[in-house]
């Protein structure tokens, strides 16, 4: 089963210093388990946006340390730009991914807050569905004034008592909200007219605050001199992106201005891609007609998934499908000596046996690579005969016929595997030279393969009512691991 996964995208009060960037990156990729998705750094706002995935713990670590370097590197007394700020981290929002609630994401925002506010004494602000206070539920109340603004507001105004940290606000690194929120698409439009103040009017119109699009917050800039309507999309199930850019559009036109271009900060889900170009085609059901979808769902999951699921607390896969996986892998390699071997002019004298070699291989890695998931299903129908009523007389048989196919599956694995291990052993002597070293890494691999294919075979035999009962297929195996 894949482990729990949470996005986290802070945003740093900082687009144009690369070194900065760079020190950021590293805080947030040095913590194992985070994966960095996607950066955007904005001049003319001079703020970037980071997105990463990880465990929940991982996520509140890397997130603490980006935040410390934002603390160390970035003074918001010497900063400018066109978006609003109030931290040199102004936000950090935790968003439920995969096998995490919304509650989750609340809790690991208290603690990011807690412990930003204590250790690098930055007064911290709850917002979102994190916020302790309805008032701060939305981000621009909190970031009133900005930076120069809460500096007089907080310690003197109890309104501005931050969650937690100090009652003073940071001299260089400011204030941070930290919260927890479905996913926000920041969106931005670009008019093709200076005219900021016609970007502003259309901002008010369709913000949810004047009455306009719900879930939706905007306001106007002017960027490279282009009038921009900037907004963050609270809720793209309740307005899409589509939805905004049409309603743009429509304003913009009754002013005969026309729109340039939109852009997406950071990431969006896909659905809200799709949506807007099913909403243009009139196609219901786009989803159902995906090629890439339909590819990726026969592929099955990724290696960085699969590992996932194996590192996971679920039984399946596990140490047999691994197994099968590293025998696969084992194929790969000396597949790959001889592809090496065939076509060079020193070896013109083996090239035959190598490309015999290379069909083997092949076969085999395809062999094992199918018995990775053979593996799990086999454990799948093990587990199905342990949950049949132990009163149902047919239990005993259904469970060991279940743990006699069981063992079959490893049986199977540590043939190939041993198969694999001698040609990786024949091509090492033959082939080039050169990749020697890696017909060792196959024979290696094809050991531990074998190895541990045995032992799955051995612990699903000793788990027969009658063990005599795998008696065959236990001697096979020990022939093999002996062989």
């Amino acid at each position: 089963m894949p482990s729990p996964l949470v996005e986290c995208v802070p945003n740093f009060s900082e687009g144009r210093n690369q070194a900065t960037l760079d020190a950021l990156r590293a805080a947030l990729t040095g913590v194992p388990g985070v994966r960095l998705l996607d950066v955007q750094a904005d001049a003319s706002h001079n703020r970037s946006v980071f997105t990463f995935v990880a465990p929940p713990d991982a996520a509140v670590t890397a997130a603490f340390r980006a935040v410390a370097v934002a603390c160390d590197r970035i003074d918001l007394t010497k900063h400018s730009g066109e978006h609003p700020r109030m931290g040199a981290t102004d936000v950090v929002p935790f968003v439920p991914v995969r096998d995490v609630t919304m509650d989750d994401c609340v809790a690991l925002a208290r603690t990011l807050g807690e412990r930003v506010g204590r250790d690098l004494a930055v007064p911290v602000f709850l917002y979102a569905r994190a916020a302790a206070r309805p008032e701060r539920e939305r981000l621009p109340d909190i970031r009133k004034g900005e930076f120069e603004g809460l500096r007089d507001r907080i310690g003197t105004d109890p309104a501005a008592d931050p969650d937690f940290g100090p009652r003073a606000i940071h001299p260089t690194a400011g204030a941070t909200a930290v919260g927890a929120r479905p996913f926000l698409v920041a969106y931005n439009i670009y008019l093709d007219t200076a005219d900021v103040a016609l970007a502003k009017q259309i901002a008010k119109q369709i913000r949810t605050s004047g009455g306009g699009l719900p879930a939706v917050q905007a306001d106007g800039f002017e960027v490279d001199g282009r009038a921009q309507v900037s907004m963050n999309l609270l809720d793209i199930d309740v307005t899409s992106p589509a939805t905004a850019f049409m309603a743009v559009q429509r304003l913009a036109g009754e002013k005969n201005v026309v729109i340039l271009k939109s852009e997406v900060v950071g990431l969006i889900p896909e659905r809200a891609i799709l949506g807007a170009g099913a909403e243009r085609l009139k196609l219901s059901d786009a989803a159902d007609h995906l090629l890439e979808a339909k590819i990726r769902s026969v592929e099955g999951p990724t290696l960085d998934g699969w590992i996932d699921e194996l590192a996971g607390a679920a039984p399946a896969p596990g140490g047999g499908s691994a197994a099968a996986l590293t025998g696969s892998l084992a194929g790969a390699l000396v597949a790959m000596v001889a592809r090496l071997t065939i076509g060079r002019k020193a070896y013109a004298a083996v090239e035959a046996r190598a490309q015999a070699i290379l069909t083997e291989a092949e076969t085999l890695r395809g062999d094992l690579r199918r018995l990775v998931d053979e593996d799990a299903t086999a454990y799948g129908v093990v587990s199905a005969a342990y949950k049949i009523a132990k009163d149902d007389p047919g239990r005993p048989r259904a469970i060991d016929a279940a743990l006699l196919g069981a063992a079959q599956t490893p049986l199977e694995t540590a043939r190939r595997a041993a198969r694999v291990a001698a040609l990786a052993r024949e091509i090492g002597t033959i082939g080039n030279k050169n990749a020697r070293s890696d017909a060792k890494v196959a024979e290696g691999l094809a050991r531990a393969a074998l190895a541990g294919a045995v032992e799955n075979v051995k612990v699903n035999v000793a788990s027969l009512s009658d063990p005599a009962a795998g008696k065959a297929l236990l001697e096979a195996a020990e022939r093999l691991a002996t062989g």
